[in-house]
């Protein structure tokens, strides 16, 4: 057991929980559902199964397999978090935020935090933001 790496994955996996903590905050007190348990708990796996990936699999294709089934496990999650009836669909803007958290966790697990920084800043503030510019009529989740 390596403390180093210990610690060097719990920087990184923390890196992921703080910078989805924003977007969290917003889904907490505005949506019904997905909030301060789902968006770091997102952030963080897909951070840890693009860790465990880089340092199990060797070569760009096989870390490529791993990051495409990240995507497609968010993709599943993100759709359980989509409402649709006969008059509305509700749970879309969430279900984006999931996938954002995600690709936020992968480019942590590869160092790359300028990317995770501006997905945590441009999330928060198209949820922060963006909701009053929402065509009158549709269902708007708070």
């Amino acid at each position: 057991m390596d403390v180093g790496l210990i610690f060097y994955h719990f920087y990184q996996l923390g890196i992921a929980f703080v910078l989805a903590l924003p977007i969290a905050y917003n889904r907490e007190h505005r949506a019904n559902g997905a909030g301060l348990r789902t968006f770091p708990l997102v952030a963080i796996s897909a951070c840890a199964f693009m860790l465990v990936g880089r340092d199990v699999y060797q070569g760009g294709g096989a870390e490529a397999r791993v990051m495409y089934g990240i995507v497609t496990g968010i993709g599943f999650i993100g759709g359980g978090a989509i409402i649709k009836t006969s008059r509305y669909v509700a749970g879309t803007a969430t279900a984006a935020g999931i996938w954002l958290v995600g690709a936020l966790g992968v480019s942590v697990a590869y160092a790359r935090y300028e990317i995770s920084i501006v997905l945590s800043v441009m999330g928060f503030l198209i949820f922060q933001f963006a909701g009053p510019m929402k065509k009158q009529g549709e269902l708007e989740e708070h």
